[in-house]
């Protein structure tokens, strides 16, 4: 959530035209009444600056308990001591919270929603014929009153801080999450409270205070350690769920993909990186992620104790800074200067450091304790899952892949015409050409060379198809010494024209032979050709069995019966 410049001066400006002038006006009309009792405001003071200090941070939402002492503050005082001791209190919720600079104008902007709350909600009570001070044994309509005033003070707050969502902040929704719903269960919780101190204070003094105090300061913590246990639960879910879907992608980039998409969606994370140990030796950047846009992970590998994550790497251990002050003596360059907190965690594989990730974010203690112990975990779902993916790729490589040549094999082949052909039915391919072609003579070729040559043979063409086909369509051992090639939206015309060039790459250019030697101890040149035929879809064929039967026919019969060393297209 981004406020413009503009905003933030002119949220000053209105500021300096409202609070104190309007604290100014308060006071004139409706004099506070304190009479002598100074030493108790300090007291009420000091709860109210004591609950400030202990509040829940719910969805990036500051929570403190704060109504129900302002409720006493009002009843006692009046409205310009509760207006001024809010206004000290907010000071102190935002200084504990730690402000950064670039979020100031925080101050005047919660300082005007809590004076309007505040006047709004006393002017309400004093409308309806409340005064403060009064017994509420004695005028049992001041409870009334004084309920309207802590119902419409919560109700007004939630207005204004909606309204302050929608026109200021441009937050879109939803307004109404989980520190709406922990914010109105400890409002209802605490308001009788507020009656209870009221009254205690008028037969006790200061003592109440003490009475009504601790017992709130045990609620307050117990309400903040079920928060905290209760998030951290809700963190082990998902972390838990996280792994589940790890599990189930079967390539390592997708692995990594999803593992940082789930971390920057679970934490407030702007820069996310993920370091791999390459032969134990150093860390090299593998991938980057900054603002949600993954970037081209370009960096200077780094060794093990260099750095944040040399650190890591050398320790075993995850470490955790609030601030750049904490970690900018041993910052290796690739995180960014305008970085504040910093979560890095060693991915851990057979009691091994395979890789270091690093999160980083722009706020001050961004991340917790907590959140560090759950990205550990996760990070130990993510090295399983990124070794299973890296298996499967391997094993479906060596799966799909000719021993000998490199290229695919006609297992893949065939899948990959039948998904191709799909397409073009379906009309997401407009054509298929195939181009099939076989070595003329090659069985000579391995009589007079041997079968350790024509392998050599059969690797060097493998190469060059490679090479000349590029990311135009893909090349395949058929099998023996027949290759394949399939141009996806292809015209026939092109096809025949790029036949004839891998034609002319087989005939115009010998072929190495690296076991075998002439008669002058050089390496031997073998000449070869290759007959080629070719067909298209859908003119040639309905089906994918009949473009590769159709391209074989054009092959043996207008290919090799024609002479050989030649490109033939299928004719019907």
């Amino acid at each position: 959530m981004k406020v413009s410049p503009m905003i933030k001066k002119s949220i000053w400006f209105v500021w300096l035209l409202t609070v104190p002038i309007g604290i100014w006006v308060t006071y004139q009309v409706y004099p506070p009444s304190i009479n002598g009792s100074i030493i108790d405001v300090l007291a009420f003071l000091l709860m109210m600056s004591v609950v400030a200090a202990m509040p829940m941070v719910v969805n990036n939402t500051p929570i403190f308990l704060i109504q129900w002492v302002s409720l006493a503050v009002f009843l006692t005082y009046g409205i310009f001591v509760e207006i001024v001791l809010v206004q000290i209190a907010l000071i102190v919720l935002l200084a504990r919270l730690k402000i950064q600079k670039a979020d100031a104008y925080r101050y005047p902007l919660n300082s005007m929603m809590f004076f309007i709350v505040s006047l709004l909600s006393g002017l309400l009570f004093y409308t309806l014929g409340g005064t403060h001070g009064a017994s509420l044994a004695n005028e049992p309509n001041n409870i009334f009153l004084g309920t309207v005033y802590g119902i419409s003070n919560y109700a007004f707050n939630t207005i204004i801080l909606v309204l302050v969502q929608i026109f200021i902040i441009k937050l879109t929704g939803p307004y109404f999450g989980k520190d709406f719903i922990w914010e109105t269960v400890t409002t209802l919780i605490t308001f009788p409270i507020g009656f209870v101190l009221y009254e205690l204070h008028k037969d006790m003094g200061l003592l109440s205070l003490l009475f009504v105090g601790i017992p709130f300061a045990s609620l307050s913590i117990i309400l903040s350690l079920y928060y905290s246990s209760d998030k951290i639960n809700q963190f082990l879910q998902n972390a838990a769920e996280i792994g589940h879907q790890l599990a189930e992608r079967l390539k390592a980039d997708e692995v990594i993909d999803l593992f940082v998409q789930k971390l920057i969606e679970m934490l407030p994370v702007d820069y996310s990186y993920i370091l791999d140990v390459v032969d134990n030796k150093e860390l090299k950047l593998i991938h980057k992620v900054e603002f949600g846009e993954i970037l081209e992970p370009v960096a200077e590998p780094l060794r093990k104790g260099e750095g944040i994550s040399g650190l890591v790497w050398a320790k075993m251990e995850p470490v955790l800074f609030h601030s750049r002050k904490e970690w900018k003596q041993i910052n290796s360059g690739y995180v960014p200067p305008r970085a504040e907190s910093i979560l890095s965690v060693p991915i851990v594989r057979n009691n091994q450091v395979v890789g270091v990730l690093v999160l980083a974010s722009k706020k001050k203690r961004a991340f917790e304790k907590s959140q560090l112990m759950i990205v550990d975990i996760l990070c130990s779902h993510f090295a399983v899952a990124v070794d299973n993916a890296r298996h499967h790729e391997k094993t479906k490589e060596y799966s799909e892949r000719c021993a000998l040549t490199g290229l695919y094999n006609y297992r893949y082949f065939e899948n990959l015409l039948t998904s191709e052909f799909e397409k073009l039915q379906f009309g997401q391919r407009k054509l298929l050409s195939l181009i099939l072609l076989d070595i003329d003579h090659f069985k000579s070729v391995n009589d007079t060379y041997g079968h350790q040559s024509g392998n050599e043979i059969l690797c060097e063409l493998a190469l060059r198809l490679k090479e000349m086909i590029g990311d135009i369509g893909t090349a395949a051992r058929y099998g023996g010494e027949e290759f394949v090639i399939l141009l996806p939206d292809m015209m026939k015309d092109d096809a025949l024209e790029l036949a004839e060039k891998v034609r002319l790459l087989i005939a115009d250019k010998p072929f190495t032979l690296l076991q075998s030697m002439d008669e002058e101890g050089k390496q031997q040149l073998v000449k070869i050709t290759a007959s080629i035929g070719v067909a298209t879809a859908p003119q040639d064929a309905d089906d994918s069995l009949a473009l590769i039967r159709h391209a074989d026919r054009a092959l043996y019969v207008g290919a090799k019966r024609s002479g050989r060393n030649r490109v033939a297209e299928y004719v019907k």
